[in-house]
């Protein structure tokens, strides 16, 4: 039997190692390949956070219309096959492995890529735009890896709709060391005659959003000016809201995501939505509420438990986390929280510490540090307690071990919140009797 871990040697076995931005060496790869990714339409969304989600409202969205879907999103939690879902489900690892083997023969037959490997990443795009051609999708939600002018999904030729969630510091070894820079390669990949939609959350970033859309030749939207939301209701169960722009009006849109930040990467969604009308004749008012209400995304403020309530988030920057920690205090206000904790060293983790011991003040949160066993970019638990040090926890322990970190701080507290890496939450989630055992 075919397992992941065949596919993934064949694709290491292939790709230079790290990271390496650029579009020539995987541009020759797909075109090699029959240029895969320009047989389908698809909605191309990049964004620092909020993406993941954005793409999980839209893809249900397009299901529950009736549409033959493929999602592509990065990174996995628990298994690659996470990476590509058609119609709401992973293809089989055998399947995998097949896409990935035609990806790696093309660029060992070929003399310039054998020269010039493409990266994992490049490659995993590529067998999974294989994969996609294969099953004939009619509808593609594809999130950027980094960044977005110079990812490998930017080679997509059929994007109906551009989405841009929400943008902050990230990346920034990549991406430039301002906001604008970052958001200029996100912009970038706005494409000629084509819709445009970004959150506008960010109000100094519109300008710049416009100038790229007027340059390409884009259509801009920016939900924050041109969108209306209200009746805002979040609950720990989920959030409900009226939404209202050009081409949509619903009144009490519900999704069972939770927290006020999903209701902003709903609107985000339901404005890219509101554009594809006149493409996707199957979008009505119904299979649009139906498709937010089904949406399901893991590892963003998803309750694992309920006595006491376990928390898992992946965010992992300073936005992101805050974003979280306003959650938090919305939703658990005046109750005993217990933050387990766990970064990469990569990462502005003392921002992140700060911003997370405030998320209560009466009483304050105790910190449970802890790292990701067998990951090199990850901050022992030591380090972590150590960056904490001087801010208004009520408490910090370290625990090398992420299932005795999730055991002491549900023994100690009403809500845990599990936070600070996706690769964190994929760890605790392959552990899933451990973790139940833990709480």
């Amino acid at each position: 039997m075919v397992s992941f871990d065949e596919v993934e040697n064949i694709i290491t076995s292939h790709a230079s190692p790290g990271i390496r931005p650029g579009l020539e060496r995987v541009s020759r790869l797909l075109a090699l390949l029959g240029n895969p990714q320009g047989k389908y339409p698809a909605v191309h969304v990049v964004g620092t956070n909020g993406k993941g989600s954005t793409c999980a409202f839209l893809d249900s969205v397009f299901r529950a219309a009736g549409y033959k879907t493929a999602l592509y999103t990065s990174p996995h939690l628990e298994s690659p096959g996470e990476r590509l879902l058609v119609n709401g489900r992973p293809l089989p690892p055998e399947r995998w492995l097949t896409s990935a083997e035609k990806a790696a023969r093309v660029v060992s037959e070929d003399s310039v890529l054998r020269d010039d490997p493409p990266s994992y990443f490049e490659l995993v795009t590529a067998s999974a735009f294989l994969l996609a051609e294969e099953e004939r999708v009619e509808a593609a939600v594809v999130e950027a890896g980094l960044g977005g002018r110079l990812d490998a999904t930017n080679l997509l030729t059929d994007v109906a709709c551009t989405a841009v969630a929400s943008i902050s510091m990230d990346h920034t070894e990549y991406l430039g060391n301002s906001l604008e820079a970052i958001a200029g390669e996100k912009f970038a990949v706005v494409r000629p005659g084509t819709p445009a939609c970004y959150l506008g959350d960010t109000e100094s970033l519109i300008p710049l959003f416009k100038r790229f859309c007027a340059d390409a030749g884009a259509l801009p939207f920016v939900v924050s000016r041109d969108a209306r939301v209200s009746a805002v209701v979040v609950t720990e169960s989920g959030c409900s809201f009226d939404f209202s722009g050009p081409g949509l009006n619903l009144k009490e849109v519900k999704t069972d995501l939770i927290g006020r930040y999903q209701v902003s990467n709903a609107t985000l969604a339901l404005s890219v939505l509101a554009h594809l009308r006149g493409r996707f004749g199957r979008l009505t008012d119904e299979t649009v509420r139906a498709g937010i209400g089904n949406a399901h995304w893991p590892g963003r403020l998803e309750i694992v438990s309920r006595d006491p309530l376990v928390v898992l988030d992946g965010g992992h920057n300073p936005d992101g986390v805050k974003k979280l920690a306003e959650s938090a205090a919305e939703l658990w206000n005046g109750k005993k929280i217990g933050v387990v904790c766990g970064m990469m060293k990569d990462k502005e983790y003392s921002l992140c510490l700060e911003i997370l011991s405030g998320v209560s003040e009466t009483p304050r949160p105790a910190l449970y540090s802890t790292g990701v066993p067998g990951m090199e970019r990850s901050l022992s638990a030591r380090d972590v307690a150590a960056a904490a040090k001087g801010l208004p926890w009520r408490a910090v322990a370290a625990f090398e071990n992420p299932l005795d970190a999730v055991a002491a701080a549900s023994g100690e507290n009403e809500v845990v919140l599990v936070c600070g890496s996706l690769y964190l939450i994929g760890w605790l989630k392959s552990q899933k009797s451990d973790v139940k055992d833990s709480v």
